[in-house]
């Protein structure tokens, strides 16, 4: 405003920076962080904290359609295991005992 003026100025420049796409992705915000961002604890023994994860969709081989991947992490030791699709949790929880 120090340059150009005319009436309404504040109301036309609102109006342009509302519909410009570059000025909405490049703007500041305005609000407050929510926190730092913390670092996940480092287990202390194997095999106390888990990642659990199913591949599934794949072709049918020895009656078997699905992998049921397992990691531990702190030594990042992974087991696969060869599952059907619709297991049940009782099923599960049984080859989880008997595989890992």
């Amino acid at each position: 405003m120090r340059n150009y003026w005319w009436p309404g100025v504040m109301r036309d420049v609102g109006k342009y920076i509302k519909g410009c796409d570059m000025c909405q992705r490049m703007k500041n915000r305005t609000e407050i962080p929510i926190e730092k961002l913390k670092l996940s604890e480092i287990p202390e023994k194997p095999w106390i904290y888990l990642t659990v994860d199913f591949i599934t969709k794949l072709p049918l081989v020895a009656a078997k359609d699905a992998i049921l991947v397992v990691c531990d992490r702190l030594f990042k030791i992974t087991h696969f295991v060869a599952i059907m699709e619709g297991i049940s949790a009782e099923g599960l929880v049984r080859l989880f005992r008997d595989n890992i």
